[in-house]
């Protein structure tokens, strides 16, 4: 009889204002400035055996307010200045607010891509966001939810599970949570 695999557990992350400072629409690399801590936060759920799947809307494309070749040089300084490995898969969603969407937070298609291509347990996963609709759409997908105070954290109105000033101190819940 083989031998039963855990579940795979997945921390979702938002990408603006969550692991980089807000800049409203990014869509120029060298405004790329991630939060302190981030990589060593990152590094932590990997080694608790998550994976880091950003999950982000950029309706900055769907607006017309940059290209997708924008966005793409955008990721990759992100991905560069949080190093390798940390990230195991990015999904975004370029939709206008205005079209109906299945993929842009507070849906949950991102979330359900990811857990198709993964194999992930939503039950032993979180989503971390500093916006309501981040805290909205794990709620819609029945995962846990942090809200941190960057970003726009400090001025969203929502139910998290947990609210945090950084996501190294969301980090730490979550891996308190998993003791008790």
């Amino acid at each position: 009889m083989a031998a039963e695999r855990a579940p795979t557990r997945a921390v979702f992350l938002d990408r603006d204002g969550t692991l980089m400072e807000e800049v409203g629409y990014c869509s120029r690399s060298e405004d790329v400035r991630i939060f302190p801590g981030v990589p060593d936060a990152l590094e932590t759920l990997k080694e608790a055996g998550f994976l880091n799947i950003i999950i982000t809307n950029q309706s900055g494309i769907g607006r017309g307010y940059f290209s997708a070749s924008d966005y793409e040089n955008v990721q990759s300084e992100l991905l560069r200045q949080i190093g390798d490995g940390l990230i195991d898969a990015t999904y975004f969603c370029a939709d206008h607010p205005d079209q109906p969407s299945r993929r842009r937070k507070p849906a949950t298609g991102m979330l359900e891509d990811a857990a198709r291509d993964f194999g992930i347990d939503f039950a032993g996963s979180w989503v971390i966001g500093d916006k309501a609709i981040d805290v909205e759409c794990g709620k819609n997908a029945g995962l846990r939810t942090i809200l941190v105070e960057t970003g726009y954290g400090k001025q969203a109105n929502c139910m998290p599970d947990f609210r945090a000033k950084t996501l190294a101190e969301a980090v730490t819940w979550i891996l308190g949570s998993l003791k008790s």
